[in-house]
């Protein structure tokens, strides 16, 4: 934790990241408060659509919806709604029901008991059913979801929506590069180069906007280079080949987070779906050209 007199800043492991929330200008006693509910609102939806715990809303689907409607919390449904909404709009380049494949991968565990699932008999997100009163179905016995791709971004808008209800002047919630900031002075943003991550690439000035971004996985603890992305194609089932990165800059950081698979899928035929939700972007080639939308604001 890190305080100043007019400052206070947090950080707790959730979502599979650590999770960073910064609040500043206003009383400590109500800073305190703002931020502990700030976490608390992240912490509700890790446990509403965490694919790894079998008792959460996405394990629950999951495990049932493939045999009778399942009610869902309001929240995890308006993840699903975007979600769906998205995956339209892209064509197929986003879809939660890419779950099976991260399996094979091994990004997404297995049930002991579960069978792995027949690459020709996987289902595409249009096979979910979103009925009145929350309640949700599939439509294939092999369908299962994995809202890794848009719920951290949702947790994010959860967030900066408590902060901003107790009345405080500025935030910025940060969880694993998915951001998202408000308040009168904009934030300065680095986003690293995904070809050497210890390199900053561009900086981009945000104000009450958020931000997310996709790339190669890093983690020094087995090896300093660069992996694939944990997103699939779902075209091909396999990881993207033409670009490396993507980050977009979105009104709300679960658009932006969702949108960060479309393009690093469809490159600059994401054209359209960002600028149906009012989103910029840039993005890297596999070749290393850097491209941006003609709205980015970034400095690169």
């Amino acid at each position: 934790m890190k305080a100043t007199s007019n400052r206070l800043t947090r950080a707790r492991p959730l979502l599979g990241t650590f999770v960073e929330v910064s609040v500043s200008d206003a009383p400590r006693a109500d800073m305190d408060a703002a931020v502990d509910a700030a976490f608390a609102a992240v912490a509700d939806v890790h446990r509403l659509m965490s694919f790894h715990d079998a008792g959460s809303d996405v394990g629950c689907l999951n495990s049932a919806a493939s045999t009778q409607p399942v009610t869902v919390h309001a929240w995890t449904y308006q993840v699903l709604e975007l979600a769906a909404d998205m995956h339209r709009r892209s064509r197929g380049a986003f879809d939660i029901a890419v779950a099976p494949r991260l399996q094979e991968l091994g990004l997404l565990p297995r049930g002991a008991d579960e069978q792995p699932s027949d690459p020709e008999e996987i289902p595409a997100a249009g096979a979910i059913e979103l009925l009145p009163d929350c309640r949700v179905r599939f439509r294939h016995p092999s369908m299962r979801i994995d809202l890794g791709g848009i719920a951290k971004g949702f947790a994010v808008d959860r967030a900066i929506d408590v902060l901003r209800d107790h009345a405080m002047p500025n935030g910025l919630v940060n969880a694993g590069g998915d951001l998202s900031a408000f308040g009168p002075a904009a934030q300065t943003i680095q986003i690293r180069d995904p070809h050497a991550p210890e390199r900053m690439m561009c900086r981009v000035e945000l104000a009450n906007q958020a931000l997310a971004s996709s790339a190669g996985r890093l983690d020094l603890m087995r090896s300093a280079a660069v992996a694939e992305a944990a997103v699939i194609d779902p075209e091909s089932g396999e990881p993207p080949r033409t670009v490396r990165a993507a980050t977009v800059c979105a009104p709300s950081c679960m658009v932006a987070d969702a949108l960060t698979k479309v393009v690093m899928v469809a490159g600059e035929r994401a054209a359209g779906p960002l600028e149906h939700y009012r989103a910029s972007a840039i993005f890297v080639s596999a070749e290393g050209d850097v491209r941006a939308t003609t709205n980015w604001q970034g400095s690169c």
